[in-house]
């Protein structure tokens, strides 16, 4: 087994869900808080969050079926299944509610649990992604930022990018904002032959089933409280894409950060930390 990178504190879990053995880092003790990461990344891409809020918090980091150091099995990289095994794990902990916070795919899966079982969710800190009512014309208009999904989504050529060529990986972590300590990290990772295909699976699911439910979408409410941090500089998710999303919702708050790209955890993570204290003292 691959060592894990090194975080202060931070203790290292296997939990059996349903079959699927998924690694946790956990540290700190008090009210649990789940914390959910994006691709190409793992739980370390919460190294600079983690240990502010485990100051107070029982601080829990998954990652997720074909990441990291979790289970990569072949299928399974729908949001629906993916909601699953968060549902299965907070089972398997033992754990009836818990705080959000979430970045990227992983704040995509967050909302979908937020609204599949709102029971369990206390309120949820999201970063660097949109709601699933997102601003349609906007999108339609800068679709050009996700033109390197075109590389990673399709089945056969998505893996060999991934496995391949390292060097886009990198290239669009550097430019989203990573810092250059867990660029290799993150790489490594994704290159991985399990983790590549459920790299390219995971884009792919979004194309194939969640863009077309879009409208569907419209139907759902949600109750749990959640504010959004987005990045004003963020190449992927502008700050256009959300507009309108509070019409869905019966406490959603969106704030920008200035000056600020698509990985807020790497750039500003004492306002992640700040952040998610004050939305959790409003519980």
């Amino acid at each position: 087994m691959r060592p894990f990178p090194e975080v202060a504190g931070v203790k290292h879990r296997f939990v059996d869900v349903a079959g699927l053995r998924l690694h946790v880092a956990e540290a700190g003790t008090g009210t649990p808080v789940l914390m959910l990461h994006s691709f190409p990344q793992h739980w370390y891409a919460w190294r600079h969050v983690l240990p502010g809020l485990a100051e107070h918090h029982r601080v829990l980091c998954p990652d997720f079926r074909g990441a990291g150091w979790s289970d990569s099995p072949k299928s399974g990289y729908d949001t629906r299944t993916r909601v699953d095994d968060l549902i299965g794990l907070l089972d398997a902990l033992g754990l009836e509610r818990v705080s959000l916070v979430s970045h990227g795919w992983g704040a995509w899966t967050g909302f979908f649990l937020s609204l599949r079982a709102p029971k369990r969710i206390e309120n949820h800190l999201a970063l660097n992604m949109t709601h699933p009512w997102p601003d349609r014309t906007a999108i339609r208009a800068q679709a050009w930022r996700f033109w390197h999904t075109a590389l990673w989504e399709y089945p056969l050529l998505g893996p060999a990018v991934l496995r391949h060529w390292p060097g886009l990986t990198g290239f669009l972590l550097r430019r989203w904002g990573a810092a250059a300590d867990a660029i290799s990290e993150f790489t490594e990772d994704s290159r991985l032959p399990a983790h590549a295909r459920a790299g390219q699976a995971l884009n792919w699911q979004f194309v194939v089933h969640d863009l077309p439910r879009l409208r569907q979408y419209r139907e759902l409410r949600l109750s749990v409280p959640t504010e959004i941090l987005v990045g004003g500089r963020d190449v992927l998710v502008p700050p256009a894409f959300l507009r309108g999303g509070e019409r869905y919702a019966d406490d959603l708050r969106v704030r920008v950060l200035e000056d600020c790209g698509h990985l807020i955890p790497e750039q500003r993570p004492d306002e992640v930390v700040s952040a998610a204290r004050a939305l959790f003292a409003t519980a």
